[in-house]
C-alpha cells in the first residue's frame, strides 16, 4: 500500500459500561469490574492478526468510543494506548479523543489520560435534571456533571465536548431551555445534540411496548432542536453538522473524517471499518470478539462491497449533513428549488460551483431530502 493511501484515522470500541442506559442499543458489556488488562491485550492481538500496522500511516485522529471508555480507568486507558502504540504511530498534532462519563472523571484520571496521550474528551452529560438522568439510567447526577469540567481543565485537557439528549417524553416535564443554558455555562468547545429515539430491545423499547412511555412527538422534537440551534449559534457556536456545534477551530476532526467518506480503521467488538472499497464489522459481543482474537482469528462478523449506487447515495447524505453542503448540477438545482422556497436549503455559488446547504429546519428533514435527491 502506497503512503498516500494509508489510513490516518482509527476508531477503537471500548464496550464496558456500569449499566445499560434506558435508550442504549449499542454493543456494550456491563461489568462491575472492568478486565482492562485482558482488553488491552486483546486490542494488541487484533492489531497483529489484522496487520493493522500495514494499513496505517501516522494517525491524524484516534477515537476511543463506546460503551464507556473512561470505565477502563487511568491504568486501563494507558495500557490500551500503549498496546495500540506497538502497531500505529500518531502524527505530532493528532487528535486523541476519549469518551468519558462524569462519574469516571477525577483529577487523577484526567492527569493520567493526558500523560497517556489523550488531548480531547467527549463527556456524556445528557441532562442536568436529576429526574431525567435517573430515568435514562445514568449513573451521575447534575451536580457531578457541573463539577467535572473543572477537573478536566485542572488536568490540562483544554479541548472537550459535551453530549446532550433532547426530545425526552413530555411526561418527564423536562426544562429543555435550562439544560441548554447549563451547557452554555460550562464553556465547552464542542456540543453534540442527539434526539432520543426508542429502539426495540432496549429498556425504553420495553417500556413503550407496555404502554409506560410515549415518544416525544414531532413538534416537540423540532422545537427543542431549533431552540438549541438558536441559543448555541447566538453564543458563537458554529452548527457545522446536523448534530454538532463547535467554537472556532474546535470541530471534531475524527467525526469530520467520517463525513468526508475517507477510509478508517475500526477495532474492538462491534467496530466498523472502511478501506475505501469494503465496509466490514466485527463480532459485536465482547466475549465472542475476545475469544476470536485469543484463538488467533480475525474477529470480523461480515463485510460488504460498496456499489456505485451505494457510493452515490452516501455522497448525497454526507454532503447534506454538513455545513459544507453538496455540489449540485443544473438539473439538481432545479429539483431542489422547492426546498429553497420552503427554507430547507440555501444555494450558494463560488467559481461556478453551486452547493446546497441545509438550514436547521432542513436538517430536521435530512433523511427524506437525501432519499429524494438520490432517487432523482
Amino acid at each position: 500500500m502506497s503512503t498516500d493511501t494509508l489510513t490516518r484515522h482509527l476508531y477503537l470500541h471500548v464496550p464496558f459500561c456500569a449499566r445499560r442506559c434506558s435508550y442504549c442499543d449499542f454493543a456494550i458489556a456491563v461489568r462491575r469490574t472492568v478486565p482492562w488488562e485482558r482488553y488491552a491485550s486483546a486490542v494488541h492481538d487484533e492489531c497483529r492478526i489484522r496487520q493493522i500496522a500495514s494499513r496505517c500511516g501516522p494517525l491524524d485522529t484516534l477515537y476511543l468510543g463506546g460503551g464507556t471508555p473512561s470505565r477502563l480507568g487511568p491504568e486501563g486507558v494507558a495500557a490500551t494506548l500503549a498496546a495500540l502504540a506497538q502497531h500505529v504511530q500518531l502524527a505530532p498534532d493528532a487528535e486523541v479523543t476519549l469518551e468519558a462519563n462524569p462519574e469516571d472523571i477525577t483529577d487523577e484520571a484526567v492527569a493520567s489520560w493526558r500523560a497517556a496521550g489523550v488531548n480531547r474528551l467527549s463527556i456524556g452529560i445528557q441532562s442536568f435534571d436529576d429526574r431525567v438522568l435517573q430515568w435514562m439510567h445514568r449513573v451521575h447526577d447534575a451536580e457531578r456533571a457541573r463539577q467535572v469540567v473543572d477537573a478536566v481543565r485542572r488536568g490540562g485537557i483544554a479541548n472537550f465536548s459535551v453530549d446532550l439528549i433532547f426530545a425526552a417524553p413530555a411526561a418527564l416535564a423536562r426544562d429543555w431551555t435550562r439544560d441548554v443554558q447549563a451547557i452554555l455555562s460550562l464553556g465547552a468547545d464542542h456540543v453534540s445534540l442527539y434526539g432520543l429515539t426508542i429502539e426495540p430491545g432496549t429498556p425504553l423499547g420495553r417500556w413503550q411496548a407496555r404502554g409506560e412511555v410515549q415518544e416525544a412527538d414531532e413538534s416537540r422534537y423540532e422545537a427543542e432542536f431549533l431552540d438549541a440551534h438558536a441559543r448555541l449559534t447566538a453564543a458563537g457556536y458554529e452548527h457545522y453538522e446536523v448534530s454538532n456545534f463547535a467554537l472556532a477551530g474546535r470541530r471534531a476532526r475524527h467525526n469530520s473524517a467520517y463525513w468526508r467518506g475517507v477510509p478508517y480503521v475500526g477495532l474492538g467488538p462491534g467496530a466498523h471499518d472502511f478501506d475505501g472499497r469494503f465496509r466490514r464489522w466485527n463480532l459485536s459481543a465482547y466475549a465472542a470478539w475476545d475469544r476470536a482474537v485469543q484463538e488467533g482469528r480475525d474477529p470480523m462478523e461480515d463485510r460488504e462491497a460498496l456499489t456505485a449506487d451505494n457510493r452515490a447515495a452516501e455522497a448525497v447524505y454526507l454532503g447534506l449533513r454538513t455545513v459544507d453542503g453538496l455540489v449540485l448540477n443544473a438539473g439538481e438545482r432545479l429539483h431542489v428549488a422547492p426546498w429553497v422556497e420552503a427554507g430547507w436549503v440555501v444555494l450558494t455559488e463560488t467559481g461556478g460551483e453551486w452547493r446546497a446547504r441545509c438550514t436547521a429546519t432542513g436538517w430536521l428533514r435530512l433523511d427524506a431530502l437525501a432519499a429524494d435527491l438520490t432517487a432523482f
